[in-house]
């Protein structure tokens, strides 16, 4: 039987303001400071060919690593201490960074709102919070293209620094489906075994380069 087609999902079209173009100026800057070579491609499209070059020739692991480097490197190491010593994880911190990441991320996902979310407590209890950051179409996702992107080099890292350097959980669930993505606040992320997110198959639809008989993208590996 011969695959299906290539069916490329269409873009978005964004107008990235001055705040957008900036962030998106300093996160490549860092990437490229990092990686030790730049791109010519300018604007979110350069961002995405960075990461892109990350990607080649590293594992899972070494991607992750890099891109801890560079979340690291946008932080200083004083800061971060201070949050993660004087800042536990309680209902009011969570709140506040889901509030804070829906409004600065949008550069680089998209749309986004804030939700409720169910947190399990240690005492065995649930708690109800508006710590949720619902994606509703995931831009860094649609236009990479890669799944192995996706957890290698944003929900992984992004999980890690908030929950080790911040001391503060997170969860990122995307959705490979509608290309959606949810981050809650407070819940702490599962292990890469018990995560399904580390044995997704390849965005047929989406992927240039998928590959259709393995069963979980190659690049995860």
């Amino acid at each position: 039987m011969q695959p299906k087609a290539l069916q490329t999902i269409v873009k978005d079209e964004y107008n990235d303001n001055l705040v957008d173009r900036m962030f998106i100026w300093l996160f490549s800057l860092k990437m490229s400071q990092v990686l030790g070579s730049g791109t010519k491609i300018k604007g979110y499209d350069g961002f995405v060919d960075l990461s892109k070059q990350i990607m080649q020739g590293r594992n899972a692991q070494e991607q992750q690593i890099i891109v801890a480097k560079v979340l690291q490197s946008l932080v200083p190491s004083p800061a971060l201490w201070a949050i993660r010593t004087f800042f536990s994880p309680t209902r009011m911190v969570c709140v506040l960074n889901a509030w804070f990441a829906a409004q600065l991320f949008q550069w680089l996902v998209g749309p986004c709102e804030v939700e409720e979310a169910e947190i399990n407590l240690e005492d065995g209890t649930v708690r109800s919070q508006p710590s949720a950051v619902y994606i509703k179409k995931c831009r860094y996702l649609v236009d990479s293209g890669c799944v192995g992107m996706c957890v290698n080099m944003c929900k992984v890292p992004t999980q890690d620094f908030f929950t080790e350097k911040f001391g503060i959980p997170l969860t990122m669930t995307p959705n490979f489906e509608d290309l959606s993505c949810k981050m809650i606040f407070g819940k702490i992320p599962l292990t890469p075994e018990a995560d399904p997110d580390h044995k997704q198959p390849c965005l047929k639809q989406q992927c240039a380069t998928a590959s259709f008989a393995a069963a979980s993208c190659p690049k995860l590996n």
